[in-house]
Formats: structure tokens, sequence, C-alpha cells
């Protein structure tokens, strides 16, 4: 009867640390709470407006618009 040598390479244990690396930082990516873009602002806030004298944010795109072309 024939018995099965197994035998372990020398590298088996650096790809399974490889692959648990790998693991771990996907995971940490897909689960990140971190989402910066639910913080940008995205316009001319009401002290701007204020200061400007623009009230609806319309009136501020247009203003924008104005002193972009005159510059």
């Amino acid at each position: 009867m024939a018995t099965a040598i197994t035998t372990t390479s020398p590298k088996s244990p650096r790809l399974l640390s490889v692959v648990a690396m790998l693991w771990r930082t996907l995971r940490r990516d897909l689960t990140d709470p971190y989402r910066p873009e639910l913080h940008y602002m995205r316009g001319p806030g009401p002290k701007w407006r204020a200061k400007h004298g623009a009230s609806e944010p319309g009136e501020a795109r247009a203003f924008a618009d104005r002193t972009a072309i005159a510059a």
C-alpha cells in the first residue's frame, strides 16, 4: 500500500499571510465608515449669500458666473 507523503512548501506560510493581509485590507476598505463626500460644501452658504446680497442659491450661482466672466 502506497502512502501519500504530504509536505508543505516553505512558501505556504508566506502565501497564507499575503492572502490574510489582502482579505483584511479588502474588508477594511469595503466597510470604512468615513465618507468624505458627505462633509464637503456644495456651494456658497447663507453667510456668503448675506454678504453678497444674494437670497436664493440660483442668484448666488448667477453672481459667481458674472464675477468669473468679469475677471
